[in-house]
């Protein structure tokens, strides 16, 4: 996880990550809105690295239910995904378990259910849109 003082110093390197990203979210987000929740403290950002090339990025936050606490994975991009999921995954888990929360939620694009199946992922519904 990217401490909040040092998110300016890796931002750049993250934000094609989160321009990308934030497309598909159908105008819901941009890689500006993106950065200013990061920046509120409300959301975290985690980096993969190799040496001082940043591979990919995730934003996280704890969505806390009536019933149950979730680490929320709200944003994902990079690239070598195959590389850096598993300890991505591994370190969200670690996170979410010190923070008190049930499990891990993401809202993703229909690829990301192939991408997540053999890591325990179970798709539990699908977002309708209707645009007005």
């Amino acid at each position: 996880m990217v401490p909040p003082q040092l998110i300016n110093t890796c931002w750049k390197q993250v934000e094609p990550f989160m321009d990308k990203a934030a497309k598909y979210t159908y105008g819901r987000f941009t890689s500006d809105d993106i950065y200013d929740s990061v920046m509120e403290h409300d959301y975290q950002l985690w980096v993969a690295f190799d040496s001082s090339v940043i591979k990919g990025a995730v934003v996280t936050n704890v969505m806390v239910y009536p019933k149950r606490k979730l680490l929320c994975m709200s944003f994902c991009g990079g690239y070598d995904l195959k590389e850096w999921k598993e300890p991505m995954l591994s370190l969200l888990q670690r996170y979410a378990k010190d923070m008190g929360c049930d499990g891990i939620e993401a809202t993703a694009r229909a690829g990301w259910a192939k991408i997540f199946q053999s890591d325990g992922y179970k798709q539990n519904w699908v977002t309708f849109e209707l645009p007005l």
